[in-house]
């Protein structure tokens, strides 16, 4: 699979004329919000533009959104018969997600099912997670294999089977085993990108319009940590 660089520093992974899938950055936010901060969705239209010499306004629509300090694929529609079908598709759960995950501690086992119940914190964005049903929670539920362990850290591969607000976050946190660099979630310190050691690191899912399957996958960002597996 190769993967596309320009202008904007911007990772493509796959483009047809129905979708774009990007590698996101650290930093990164999929979509405008109150910061004010150029989104990863407008580099997309400003690389559409460009490239294939677009008059007026690009089409681009949003299908899912990763946290800003996370990395990985994010998939944009270009046609709005893309979106309708993407939409349903990530809701109905017919997409397979696999993230990667760098911990400093091991969980107590290399292969396990994760399921809790995860209450939002509107004010603070964040989840907690517990280990029974409580009032205004909803089940979250992944699984994760340890695929290496280096000299300080361990990484994990995670399948999640609910999507939930700051999922993988909060239940690894859970088990004692917060991602690095995640201070929101009991790690003990920043990473100097203000990023976290999460990153989205495989999307599988059939095509909106072709039918067809396709399997993307992300490299990881370059880094100490990430190079070492």
């Amino acid at each position: 699979m190769k993967i596309v660089s320009n202008k904007n520093n911007l990772q493509v992974i796959y483009e047809d004329n129905h979708i774009i899938v990007v590698n996101k950055r650290v930093g990164d936010i999929v979509q405008g919000d109150k910061t004010g901060d150029k989104p990863l969705s407008d580099i997309v239209k400003e690389y559409i533009k460009d490239k294939y010499n677009k008059p007026g306004a690009v089409y681009l629509g949003v299908v899912h959104r990763l946290d800003r300090p996370t990395t990985g694929i994010v998939v944009f529609a270009r046609t709005s018969k893309a979106l309708t079908r993407l939409n349903e598709l990530f809701k109905n759960r017919k997409t397979q997600k696999t993230y990667w995950a760098a911990v400093k501690n091991k969980p107590n086992t290399e292969k396990a099912t994760l399921v809790h119940y995860l209450v939002r914190n509107e004010k603070r964005n964040t989840s907690k997670a517990h280990n029974k049903e409580v009032t205004n929670s909803k089940k979250a539920s992944l699984d994760f294999t340890l695929i290496k362990s280096l000299k300080t850290y361990h990484i994990l591969e995670i399948n999640l089977h609910t999507g939930r607000h700051h999922q993988i976050r909060a239940q690894l946190s859970a088990i004692g085993s917060p991602i690095k660099g995640d201070l929101k979630y009991g790690f003990d310190r920043s990473n100097p990108d203000g990023g976290i050691h999460l990153h989205a690191r495989k999307l599988a899912f059939i095509h909106p319009v072709a039918k067809t399957a396709l399997i993307l996958t992300a490299p990881v960002p370059k880094d100490p940590v990430w190079s070492s597996i």
